[in-house]
């Protein structure tokens, strides 16, 4: 049974009323900062993570379906996988220092390069164009899954599925 104070937070959330994010703060932000704690063991950026949290709830307050998922739960997943996305970026950034060197890049040639790789935005045209949309904010785009989901308004596992069915194609035609 939905509470009445959820569900007037519910209503607020579809109609875009700004009193939604204060009463979801009032009510949620502390159950949800623990979910987040229990993920970022460091409160500052719990913190950082609570806000990004909210900031995403209220960007997609419109699609939130009370036929598929409790306030609640919807929220959590919010949260908890902006949780886990700081947490692999943050891994990301203190795991990935460039070598420059022994970086190879500036010894490259003009015979070591694949002449047929260079024209793969061409190629990528002859991909279903669920496969290019996918391919190109990820590659040429630079957006991580998560935020090509977002920006796409596409579910996570669809923009993983599309990846790897358009990557297996582009690989026929390098491969064939």
């Amino acid at each position: 049974m939905i509470s009445p104070i959820e569900n007037e937070i519910v209503g607020l959330l579809q109609s875009g009323d700004k009193k939604a994010i204060n009463l979801l703060y009032e009510y949620y932000a502390d159950a949800i900062y623990g979910v987040i704690l229990k993920v970022i063991k460091d409160e500052e950026t719990a913190q950082d993570v609570l806000q990004e949290s909210f900031v995403k709830i209220w960007k997609n307050s419109k699609k939130y379906d009370p036929g598929k998922a409790k306030l609640f739960t919807w929220l959590y997943r919010i949260a908890y996988n902006s949780a886990i996305d700081k947490v692999r970026s943050l891994k990301n950034k203190t795991t990935s220092e460039v070598q420059i060197e022994s970086s190879s890049v500036y010894r490259i040639t003009s015979n070591e390069l694949n002449q047929d790789v260079l024209d793969i935005q061409k190629h990528l045209g002859k991909l279903d164009e669920k496969y290019q949309i996918v391919i190109n904010a990820l590659f040429f785009e630079g957006m991580t899954q998560q935020e090509a989901s977002e920006e796409l308004d596409i579910p996570l596992g669809t923009i993983k599925s599309r990846l790897k069915i358009g990557l297996r194609e582009l690989k026929k035609i390098y491969n064939p």
